[in-house]
């Protein structure tokens, strides 16, 4: 059965949800895959209903195992809509309340199991007891450690933690007999193995074991006295009572950088203390009753990661996704050479980039999105968001992601990447002020504006940029000179249209540098087509 909060009775802990947890799935949605011949019986046609479900009817399970019996969570932050839903303003700030008609999910659950079969890493930021440390750790039960080994391997960080603490030690006989580093064995920390990996309040770690920390987590090694530890690939949890550098220690900005994905716990539910009670009474502990059903195996997180991959993104869907990150970066008053015109060019300066932004007085502030920011988005980030996009319509069983899976991943994946600027004309308007505190709501708010100005301009049906760089990705075989030239005609007109209308914004400045690209390209191409003559 599912349930949306409150426990069961004790006996009921084992039991997971029957098949299909989403009505309509009624069979698996997965490609063939001729490792299934090998990995388990050929089908009779004589299955008990639900043995035909893929893996990702496997996951749905375990989350609402997770929801409904293991974390008390009756929050439904994620949601869905299949018919028009009932709204309500409620207070004196009009506070919409969304009553969701879809299957919906709490974000602290949904989220960290996500980064279990993405193997990412996931901040869990929180007070004290709110669960963070025992939803990472029931993530490592469901990918089938034992508890004994989860609570020896979680890396509780103190602000005496020592590399050696954190990595190992060399073998107290080698250091006295060895010639060289080279001999010298390290007894490497067992947790370094492990395909999830723990670390409990990483921001009272010393910035030296940071960074140790550091090489773990972005190339997966540990390196000690010139020795070498490889780690294989793995979901990080961590862990923070909160995200503005409360720890006894600031977080190095490349650690938090390789931070995938920020997920709150939110406060306590106190109509759901009896649950509280029976747990206390009964002596119930979830993470020790967790069904053999939903317990994962390396090779199911392997096929599931292989199978994420597969979900598409359609491509007008990924022109929204293009558009908004395309918001971002521009500083028209960063540099002198059009693609120096960059928040981070005035970044590597040392120069304040709110205050340059306060200089620009061309444009309208309060409009332009790129104001609201301190900073452009990463390589890193933009492919953390296509996977977790992924990741999101894998789990809700189809094949193709919606708008609505990139509305709610973004503001999770991008929660630390986007550097708010406080200064903004945006953030002193009093219906905005909330957005200053409330992260999430914002970046979906900029994404929910940045489609706003995507369908006012029709981009949906006109994009010649796009339609130029997808005839040009073609390949230029057979291309005639008489061809390459109208191309050059083609560009050059659309950057004397786009510098007719005096100002630029921040889309439009990844299209021009894409047509001073192409403009290039066929220009290199013209003069070897006349070389060749």
């Amino acid at each position: 059965m599912i349930r949306g909060g409150g426990m069961e009775e004790h006996n009921s802990l084992g039991k997971v949800s029957q098949s299909p947890t989403v009505p309509g799935k009624v069979h698996g949605r997965r490609k063939f895959d001729i490792a299934d011949l090998y990995n388990k019986p050929v089908s009779t046609g004589e299955e008990k209903p639900g043995e035909s479900y893929g893996l990702d009817e496997k996951l749905r399970k375990a989350y609402f195992w997770v929801a409904n019996y293991a974390i008390i969570n009756p929050f439904c932050d994620i949601e869905y809509n299949e018919t028009s839903p009932n709204r309500y303003v409620i207070g004196d700030n009009k506070t919409g309340l969304t009553l969701a008609t879809g299957q919906s999910y709490a974000s602290f659950i949904l989220f960290p199991l996500l980064t279990l079969v993405t193997r990412k890493k996931c901040l869990l930021v929180g007070g004290p007891g709110r669960g963070k440390t025992s939803s990472a750790m029931i993530m490592g039960l469901l990918a089938g450690y034992s508890m004994k080994d989860i609570k020896r391997a979680v890396q509780h960080g103190q602000p005496q933690m020592t590399v050696s603490d954190l990595l190992g030690n060399p073998l107290p006989s080698d250091m006295v007999n060895a010639r060289s580093m080279d001999e010298i064995q390290i007894a490497w920390r067992r947790w370094l193995g492990m395909k999830v990996k723990i670390i409990d309040e990483y921001n009272r770690i010393p910035a030296r074991t940071q960074s140790a920390l550091l090489n773990v987590m972005s190339e997966n090694y540990a390196e000690l006295l010139d020795q070498v530890y490889d780690c294989p690939e793995a979901a990080w949890y961590l862990t923070a009572n909160d995200d503005a550098g409360g720890g006894t220690y600031q977080v190095i900005e490349a650690l938090k950088d390789r931070i995938d994905i920020v997920v709150s716990a939110l406060h306590f539910n106190t109509r759901f203390l009896k649950d509280l009670l029976d747990r206390v009474e009964r002596g119930i502990k979830p993470e020790e009753m967790i069904p053999g059903e939903i317990i994962f195996t390396e090779e199911e997180i392997e096929k599931i990661n292989r199978e994420i991959l597969e979900v598409e993104i359609p491509e007008k869907l990924m022109r929204r996704i293009e558009y908004f990150a395309s918001q971002f970066e521009l500083l028209e008053s960063g540099g002198e050479q059009f693609e120096y015109k960059t928040k981070d060019n005035v970044k590597l300066s040392g120069e304040s980039i709110s205050q340059v932004m306060q200089g620009e007085t061309g444009k309208d502030q309060l409009k332009d999105l790129s104001y609201q920011t301190l900073n452009g988005l990463s390589v890193r980030a933009f492919m953390t968001c296509l996977t977790f996009i992924k990741a999101l319509a894998y789990f809700r069983g189809n094949e193709c992601a919606d708008f609505n899976d990139v509305r709610h991943i973004l503001p999770f994946v991008l929660h630390d990447k986007l550097a708010q600027n406080s200064d903004s004309p945006f953030f002193e308007q009093p219906e905005n002020a909330v957005y200053k505190y409330d992260r999430i709501s914002w970046i979906r708010k900029l994404f929910d504006l940045s489609c706003a100005e995507y369908d006012r301009a029709g981009l949906d049906k006109k994009d010649p940029v796009g339609e130029l760089l997808a005839s040009f990705t073609k390949g230029l075989d057979g291309v005639t000179e008489t061809e390459a030239a109208q191309k050059l005609q083609q560009i050059e007109k659309m950057i004397g249209d786009i510098s007719a209308g005096r100002k630029i914004y921040a889309p439009q400045f990844d299209d021009i540098l894409t047509l001073k690209y192409l403009h290039q390209r066929y220009t290199n191409y013209l003069s070897w087509l006349k070389w060749k003559k």
